[in-house]
Formats: C-alpha cells, sequence, structure tokens
C-alpha cells in the first residue's frame, strides 16, 4: 500500500505545505525538495536515468533534464526498461484552466510533455479539468468550459503533433469506459482515506470529493478506448508538477487492485515567483509572474521590478562579493530558459564572482523571456478554432506509435 502514512493531512504539523492547492514552505522559505520526496516517497531523478534516456532516445536530454527541473520519479526506470524491449507507453498530463492565458510556470509540464513525445514517439492524452476549476474556484461551467478552450490553445501553441494528440475537457468526455473506471476507482477510496491524502473538510462540496477518481483513470488506457483499443496493459507516463503527487499516490494504490497498470510519473520542482522561491507563480498576483500574453515592455518592467536579485547593495560590496545564486530568482529564470549550457555557466561564474551586475543578469533574462513569449504568441496566434476541433475530435489516432 502506497498511501498508508504518506496520508497525513499536509498542514498537520508539517514545516511545508504541497498539495494540489497550495503550495508554501515554513516562514516563507525555500520548498524542501529531499523532505518532500521523503514524506511523498518517490525517488530522486539520478544521472544514470538521464544517461538512459538519452542512449534510448539517440538525442541529448532535454534542459529540464539536464538541470535537474524534473527531478523526482515513480517506475520511470520501469518505463525506460520496457521502451527498451521495444513496448510502448503513452503520456498523460493536464491543465486546471482557471486563467484568460498561461504563465511560463504553467507552459513547463507542456515543453516538457512535447520533448518526451517527440523522443520516444509516443501518443499522449491532455485532460483540462474543467470541471475542478468549476468547484474549486467558484466558476460557473460555461466560464469554465470557455477558459478550457482558451487555454487549449496556448497548449495546441507549443507544437504538439495533432496525429499523436488527443485534448479532452472533462465537461465533455467523461461518460462511457471513462466514467466506468471513476466508479471503479470511487469504491476502492474511502471517504477517510480521501481525507488523509487530499486533506477535504466537512465544509467542502462533496463535488470536491468525487474529484479525484476523475483526475486518477486518464492513466488507465482502457478510459480511451476510440485510441487503445484492446490495449489494456499499456504503460502510461505522468509528466506534472511534484503538486499533483497526492492524485497518483491513491491512483498508484488502487490500480493492481483493478487490474491496471500503475502509472509511472516523472515530476518537477515549481517555478518560482518573481519575488523569491517560496513556493510556484501564483495566478491570482500578475507580479509575481511572466504570463504568455504580457508584452515586451511588460516583461522587462516585471523583470526589473518584481526580481528578487541575489546581487549586493552596492556596486562596490557586489565587486567584492558576488552575487548570492542560491536566491537570485533571474539565475534561476535563466537555468530554466536559457538553452546555451556554456553561456548559463559563465553567467552563473561572472555573477557569482562580482565581475557581472543584477542589471546585466536582467537585461539577458529580459532578452530570452521576450523571444520565448513572442514566439509562443506568434504559434497561439495561428491556432484556430478548426484546429482545437481536430485536437479534441474524439477519433483513433492512426499514427500513435510510429
Amino acid at each position: 500500500m502506497e498511501v498508508d502514512k504518506k496520508d497525513e493531512r499536509e498542514s498537520e504539523s508539517s514545516e511545508q505545505v504541497v498539495n494540489p492547492w497550495e503550495v508554501s514552505a515554513k516562514d516563507g522559505g525555500k520548498i524542501d525538495y529531499d523532505k518532500l520526496i521523503d514524506k511523498f516517497g518517490c525517488q530522486r531523478l539520478d544521472e544514470s536515468l538521464i544517461d538512459r534516456v538519452q542512449r534510448l532516445t539517440s538525442r541529448q536530454p532535454h534542459v529540464f533534464l539536464r538541470r535537474g527541473v524534473f527531478f523526482a520519479h515513480r517506475d520511470f526506470n520501469e518505463i525506460l526498461d520496457a521502451y527498451e524491449k521495444g513496448d510502448k507507453f503513452y503520456l498523460y498530463t493536464g491543465r486546471g484552466p482557471s486563467s484568460e492565458a498561461l504563465h511560463l510556470g504553467h507552459l513547463i509540464p507542456f515543453m516538457f510533455t512535447k520533448y518526451l513525445q517527440e523522443a520516444f514517439k509516443v501518443p499522449l492524452v491532455i485532460q483540462l479539468t474543467d470541471d475542478e476549476k468549476c468547484l474549486w474556484k467558484n466558476l460557473s461551467v460555461e466560464e469554465s468550459q470557455r477558459l478550457a478552450r482558451e487555454n487549449a490553445k496556448d497548449i495546441i501553441a507549443c507544437g504538439f503533433d495533432v496525429t499523436k494528440t488527443f485534448i479532452f475537457s472533462d465537461f465533455d468526455y467523461v461518460g462511457g469506459a471513462f466514467y466506468k473506471n471513476m466508479v471503479k476507482v470511487s469504491k476502492c477510496v474511502t471517504l477517510n482515506k480521501a481525507i488523509g491524502i487530499f486533506g477535504f473538510s466537512g465544509e467542502d462540496p462533496i463535488g470536491k470529493l468525487s474529484f479525484p477518481p476523475v483526475q486518477a483513470v486518464p492513466s488507465f488506457p482502457s478510459s480511451f478506448p476510440h485510441l487503445f483499443p484492446g490495449k489494456d496493459n499499456l504503460r502510461c507516463l505522468i509528466p506534472c508538477a511534484i503538486d499533483q503527487d497526492p492524485y497518483f499516490r491513491m491512483t498508484r494504490d488502487v490500480a493492481p487492485r483493478l487490474g491496471y497498470s500503475k502509472p509511472a510519473l516523472i515530476e518537477s520542482s515549481f517555478f518560482p515567483a518573481l519575488q523569491g522561491e517560496n513556493g510556484k507563480m501564483s495566478a491570482s498576483d500578475p507580479n509575481s509572474a511572466i504570463y504568455v500574453t504580457d508584452t515586451a515592455k511588460e516583461i522587462k518592467n516585471k523583470i526589473n521590478r518584481y526580481a528578487f536579485s541575489g546581487g549586493q547593495e552596492s556596486v562596490e560590496k557586489h565587486r567584492e562579493l558576488g552575487a548570492n545564486l542560491e536566491v537570485d530568482i533571474p539565475v534561476k529564470y535563466l537555468s530554466f530558459f536559457l538553452e546555451d549550457d556554456s553561456e548559463l555557466e559563465h553567467i552563473k561564474k561572472e555573477y557569482g564572482e562580482g565581475r557581472m551586475l543584477t542589471g546585466e543578469v536582467k537585461k539577458r533574462l529580459t532578452e530570452v523571456l521576450t523571444e520565448m513569449v513572442e514566439r509562443h504568441r506568434r504559434a497561439r496566434a495561428a491556432v484556430t478554432d478548426e484546429m482545437v476541433d481536430a485536437f479534441m475530435a474524439v477519433r483513433p489516432l492512426p499514427s500513435m506509435f510510429e
């Protein structure tokens, strides 16, 4: 049983809170990912696995792998074992549509999932949990559905292959085989277990209690009979941020009891807010995040005004002591998005030893993010309603495993 002692409510006598709806560290400090790995019971992603990915795919590992953005996993080694033997798998990730536009933190799992889809040449299902956001964010059904479709355009703009990708909204798709699996999962999870995993209270709407199976069952291929007929043993790999782990601890616990394979996970750290590494970006604070709709001027202003610096209080002191790279947000953002490894190391060395100033680092970050956001904006502008319909159409994917 994977969820036994891991299921304590996250807020009980804990130094940090990490669950699907809240991420915070003790006294506003940094998230301790080593403690999180120990508490959740997952494994750290080590260099040997990254080397295997490179060998099996014959391509350089994604920057998010090389720099430890995706740092933890559950059974990723088994996925690679199966792939090496010639067995395929499929990918599953998702988005809770609660805002009109995505910020950079939202893009990270999709950027990485696109890499995995291309590297391993496997199909992908993307769940838009418009029902979840209707329950948790007090949005109307209609507004949740509208936001799901708008977010789908941002997801498609990441460059997914329409012949290998199925995007679905829960409000549109749940039923049939998918709903049967939801009921099977629901029968295996007691109320006490759900409260232990997710921290539900007597004041929560009952819809919240019934939601976890909805997020669980896309990891079972039988939930998609139009995609995977007769492939009920197909393994699933879920790229996600580590705050989603509670859903899949529950899923992995019940899967063998239903005759299904446990989904494997590869999990990322959080993309920090501009103000500092004490959690993750928040859609409720627009100045904590860079959005894909931000203009070049807005990006520059946010970085210059709000990006927390590890530089010293005066140029003289900075030249003497150098920057504290552990707390410097511009360097952390460059670690996510600057592709050139040698340039990143050069910046870290020069800035850390005081030869490069904060303003120079922020200027380089502004250039990197402006180019990235402009590229995304152009791609999104090219996404038509007909393209969205094509990705969301319930149809076989003819080139799934080619």
